[in-house]
């Protein structure tokens, strides 16, 4: 994590949102399934607060015509990602 400024919640709340439901994640299916907890789910909205990609971020959702396997290059959430992102 850098040492920018925090971003603004409620946009990477959504941004953190956005990026898993290209991916085909659902982080409220995977919070019932137990996959995810509050917590993880928290600090992946946390770290997206501190991502210096953000508008990157946002050009590739808006790119975005199918489900992606990856997440945007760079994502500071790509490895939770990729990992709810498998079967279970």
């Amino acid at each position: 994590m850098t040492n920018l400024i925090a971003g603004d919640p409620g946009l990477h709340f959504w941004l953190t949102r956005s990026v898993a439901k290209v991916m085909g994640i659902s982080l409220s299916e995977a919070m019932a399934d137990n996959r995810l907890t509050a917590q993880e789910y928290a600090i992946l909205v946390s770290d997206c607060r501190h991502c210096a990609l953000v508008e990157s971020c946002q050009c590739w959702l808006g790119a975005q015509k199918d489900l992606a396997r990856n997440p945007p290059p760079g994502c500071i959430n790509s490895e939770a990602l990729l990992d709810l992102a498998k079967p279970f």
